[in-house]
């Protein structure tokens, strides 16, 4: 079985994992639960004779598709979905992975799909790679972590907000002294976590090129740097350390200052001013673990692929209220959509040896 490398050496990976979720596909060829030669008028089958006084006792075939061994799909949420959203926003969408999955495909008896939220993106990541969670909603910079770790294969990516793509900003409170990014130096910082795309991995990497030293951050706890990172646990927790004036200036997602994700955009501006912005980020991934089956990825795929929009209405069903999902549609793609991703990863040092033992 291939040694699975291990990563995350400075973050302190914690915690228990989400559980259950999403599968869906397109029933494969179709054979599963047909014996060879069912079509065979032709030949004898076995009717003659051949297998005689043992064929009674054959055993019954294994499902063609499996998820994790525990008779569950397991789907890790990311931290960045309040666990009070958890069932009213997620459930429309975890009932389908399982209906969808069991009436299309030849599956284990009872499998049910389940889901629970992982406490940071590395704890995401290691269950998938654990093979304890199958399925993952989780950010484009702990995706693209994953794929060079070999936990993780990326299958989709979620459109939201009107876009393929968001933006990641860096924000001060209004009438603050600071009035560039160099003039960050010698302050708190809030961020996500430390695996955000748009809630560390930009900010950080635009800091670093108006020549603010970020120490060996994203590994270590920033004891090194030039600045005093506070990770925050979100983007809206981000804004509100801001907004507190707990904290200098936030990186977070434009998410958080165009909609109503956290304060109204009219909130924002009564509180904070931007500083700096990237635009152009890929939307977050959907995630599978690699210990799956390929037929089983493909189940997963085609689940949210042939899903009905009701899904991301959430548990009220009705479009344009508090419980609908952030996104509203899905199309296939590969770690290679997320380029821009990896070598924002790479300006800071994060590679592929990164993560290695």
């Amino acid at each position: 079985m291939r040694q699975r490398r291990t990563f995350l050496r400075g973050l302190g990976a914690v915690g228990t994992v989400g559980l259950l979720a999403g599968c869906g596909g397109d029933g494969g060829d179709g054979d599963s639960g047909t014996s060879d030669g069912s079509d065979g008028s032709d030949g004898d089958g076995g009717s003659d004779g051949s297998g005689g006084d043992g064929d009674t006792d054959t055993p019954t075939p294994e499902p063609s598709v499996t998820f994790g061994g525990d008779g569950e799909i397991n789907f890790n949420l990311s931290p960045s979905v309040p666990q009070e959203d958890l069932n009213v926003q997620y459930s429309p969408l975890r009932d389908h992975i399982q209906d969808y999955v069991t009436a299309n495909y030849d599956t284990p008896e009872g499998l049910e799909a389940r889901m629970n939220i992982g406490s940071n993106y590395s704890a995401v990541i290691q269950a998938l790679g654990q093979g304890t969670a199958d399925l993952a909603e989780t950010g484009p910079f702990a995706a693209s972590v994953g794929v060079t770790t070999e936990n993780l294969e990326v299958i989709l990516q979620r459109f939201g907000y009107g876009s393929w793509t968001y933006k990641s900003i860096i924000a001060t409170r209004n009438g603050s002294d600071i009035s560039e990014l160099a003039d960050l130096e010698g302050e708190r910082v809030a961020f996500s976590d430390p695996l955000s795309t748009s809630g560390f991995l930009f900010p950080a990497a635009a800091m670093k090129e108006a020549g603010v030293d970020i120490g060996n951050l994203p590994e270590g706890n920033g004891s090194q740097a030039a600045f005093d990172p506070v990770f925050a646990g979100g983007h809206v927790q981000s804004y509100t350390l801001l907004e507190q004036e707990q904290v200098a200036a936030a990186g977070m997602g434009g998410f958080v200052r165009d909609t109503k994700a956290g304060p109204t955009p009219e909130g924002f501006e009564s509180v904070a001013t931007t500083l700096h912005e990237d635009e152009g980020l890929p939307r977050a991934p959907i995630v599978v673990s690699t210990e799956l089956p390929d037929e089983s990825k493909e189940a997963l795929k085609q689940a949210f692929l042939d899903a009905p929009e009701d899904i991301y209405l959430g548990a009220d069903g009705e479009d344009g209220t508090d419980d609908d999902l952030w996104f509203g549609d899905v199309r296939e793609a590969t770690v290679d959509d997320y380029q821009s991703v990896i070598e924002t990863a790479e300006s800071l040092g994060v590679g592929p040896d990164f993560f290695e033992e």
